[in-house]
C-alpha cells in the first residue's frame, strides 16, 4: 500500500474505503459485512465512516467486520487506520466527547485513528477543538481533522491556539474528483503548504465517471477502466488520499489496482482539457 504523511509525519494509506449509505438497510447487512471483510483481504487498511451514516449503522457494520477479521487472525487493530466523523450539532466541547464515545461503542474499538468534524456548524470551532484535544489526551483519538472546510474555515481554524509541541488539524476531507477541481485554486495549495493531506470523498463522482469518454479512452491505452484512471489521477500527487465506496468485490479490486497505475503527461493533458482546472475561486463542492 502506498502512503502519504500527516503533518506530524505519520504515514497513512493513500487509498481507503468509504462507507456512506452502509448500515441503512438491514436487508443489506450480510452483503456489507462481506464487502468489508473482502476489503481487508484485498489489502485495504483505511476505513472511513461517520455517525451520520445510517445514524450509526455504518459504524456498527465496520465494527462487526473488524472484530470478525481480528478474531480470524486476518488483521491486527494496529495495522488499521479508522476514521469517523462527528455531526456539527454534536460538536460542542462536551458533545464531541460524548459523540466519540458513542462511535467507539458502535465500532467496538478503544480508539479512533482520526476523528473529523463532518462540516462547519454553529458551535464555536474553539469548543470543538478543545473537545478534540481532550479526547486525544484521554487516548480515545490519535488525530483530529475536519471535513467540508473551505479556505475561510481553515483560516479560522488555523488562527486558534494549539497545545505546544502538538500538531492540530491533520486532514481536510472534501469532495474532490477529476470533474470537481475547485479546491485546486486556493484550498489545496494552502493545505499542501502545511503538509496536510486532502482526503477525497466521491473521487469517482459516485461511479458516474465510469462512462466518461475521455477517461475511458485513457483507460484503453493503459488496459484499465475509467474509474481506475480517475483514482490514479487523484493519487498521482502528494498529500492526497482517496476513499471511494464499493460493495461488490470486483469494484473493491478494481479500485485497489488503481494504486499501480502511472499516468503519462498526455493523460494529464487530456484530463485537463476535459475537466479544466479552476481559473478563479469556486465554491466548495459538497454532497
Amino acid at each position: 500500500m502506498r502512503t502519504t504523511e500527516l503533518p506530524d509525519g505519520e504515514s497513512v494509506p493513500v487509498l481507503g474505503l468509504g462507507t456512506w449509505r452502509m448500515g441503512e438497510d438491514p436487508r443489506r447487512q450480510v452483503e456489507e459485512l462481506r464487502a468489508l471483510r473482502e476489503a481487508f483481504e484485498i489489502g485495504y487498511r483505511l476505513i472511513d465512516t461517520a455517525e451520520m451514516y445510517g445514524e450509526g449503522g455504518a459504524e456498527k457494520m465496520v465494527g462487526k467486520a473488524i472484530a470478525a477479521a481480528i478474531l480470524a487472525g486476518e488483521i491486527r487493530r494496529e495495522d488499521l487506520f479508522i476514521v469517523s466523523k462527528v455531526y456539527p450539532h454534536n460538536a460542542s466541547e462536551r458533545g464531541v466527547q460524548s459523540a466519540c464515545r458513542r462511535s467507539l461503542e458502535r465500532l467496538e474499538l478503544d480508539y479512533l485513528d482520526l476523528y473529523l468534524l463532518h462540516w462547519p456548524g454553529n458551535h464555536p470551532l474553539r469548543s470543538t477543538v478543545t473537545g478534540f484535544e481532550a479526547l486525544r489526551g484521554q487516548g480515545l483519538i490519535r488525530h483530529w481533522g475536519v471535513s467540508n472546510f473551505d479556505v475561510s474555515e481553515m483560516e479560522e481554524l488555523w488562527a486558534l491556539p494549539t497545545p505546544r509541541h502538538r500538531v492540530g488539524c491533520c486532514v481536510n476531507q472534501v469532495y474532490y474528483s477529476p470533474s470537481q477541481r475547485g479546491i485546486e485554486f486556493a484550498l489545496q495549495p494552502l493545505l499542501t503548504s502545511r503538509r496536510m493531506p486532502v482526503m477525497a470523498y466521491s473521487p469517482t463522482d459516485q461511479g458516474k465517471l465510469a462512462q466518461d469518454p475521455v477517461l475511458k479512452a485513457i483507460g484503453v491505452r493503459h488496459g484499465k477502466t475509467a474509474i481506475q484512471i480517475a483514482l490514479a489521477w487523484i493519487l498521482a500527487r502528494s498529500y492526497r488520499i482517496a476513499i471511494p465506496k464499493a460493495v461488490q468485490k470486483k469494484h473493491l479490486v478494481e479500485n485497489f489496482e488503481a494504486l499501480g497505475i502511472e499516468l503519462e503527461a498526455r493523460d494529464f493533458e487530456e484530463i485537463d482539457a476535459r475537466f479544466p482546472p479552476p481559473a478563479r475561486p469556486v465554491p466548495l463542492a459538497m454532497l
